[in-house]
């Protein structure tokens, strides 16, 4: 699940497959104008606080573009190949920097559209500032897919249930939060999230700086074109 906006060296350029998204998938967006969109696989922009992010990253992807309203409303079409693997992880960022133990909160709105098709999750993506542990949480998943790692726990933290998973990609370690019901809005309280990992299970420090709260759509197909749009989404700490 490397999909990181650092993760860019290396990857192949789509260059035909993207012509098309750039048709159809702008197509697809609102009708009232978006204030920006991008076709392209890495396309970004800064709104509202809010670093956005294209981001498409795997083997084999086909054409998405992603279109914004604002820094929290915004959303993606996709055309991924059912071939397995991920293709991408379009998303929101919030640059957070503080560690787990000197925050004294950190929570999540989020209200998303997504289909019944396809195979995806919706997920934050959570870093410390050195890129050494992923917290994923999985808010609903849909197909084919499935976490990094091997089963830990069930335990109720943040306002939600989690199925939790623990394992590494090979270069950091994940964690891996799987709710254990599909919610498309909700709030997360974070911060007992980051408070079990640290303090209870001891699988980091608690003077780790989380750095970056990613939120948004890990495709691994969404063949003939999909929607993913995000009604909400706001991420605050202090």
């Amino acid at each position: 699940m490397v999909k990181s906006a650092i993760r860019k060296v290396g990857m192949a350029v789509l260059a035909p497959a993207m012509a098309l998204g750039a048709t159809v998938g702008l197509a697809s967006a609102p009708a009232s104008a978006a204030v920006w969109s991008t076709c392209d696989q890495y396309g970004s922009t800064n709104l509202d606080g809010y670093t956005l992010y294209n981001n498409i990253w795997g083997s084999g992807a086909g054409s998405q573009c992603m279109w914004a309203n604002s820094g929290t409303g915004w959303g993606v079409w996709a055309n991924h190949p059912n071939t397995g693997g991920i293709k991408s992880y379009a998303n929101s960022t919030k640059s957070i920097n503080k560690s787990i133990d000197s925050l004294g909160w950190l929570t999540s709105n989020y209200d998303v559209s997504v289909p019944s098709s396809g195979a995806y999750n919706t997920s934050y993506d959570i870093w410390d500032n050195h890129h050494q542990y992923e917290i994923m949480l999985w808010v609903n998943y849909n197909g084919s897919v499935g976490p990094i790692g091997t089963y830990q726990a069930n335990v109720t933290l943040g306002g939600h249930n989690w199925n939790v998973f623990k394992g590494t990609n090979g270069s950091n370690q994940v964690f891996s939060f799987l709710r254990t019901t599909d919610s498309n809005s909700g709030t997360v309280d974070v911060k007992p999230v980051l408070n079990w990992i640290a303090y209870t299970k001891g699988w980091m420090p608690g003077n780790e700086v989380i750095g970056d709260v990613q939120f948004g759509y890990e495709i691994t197909s969404s063949s003939g074109g999909l929607n993913f749009n995000t009604n909400n989404l706001t991420v605050s700490g202090g």
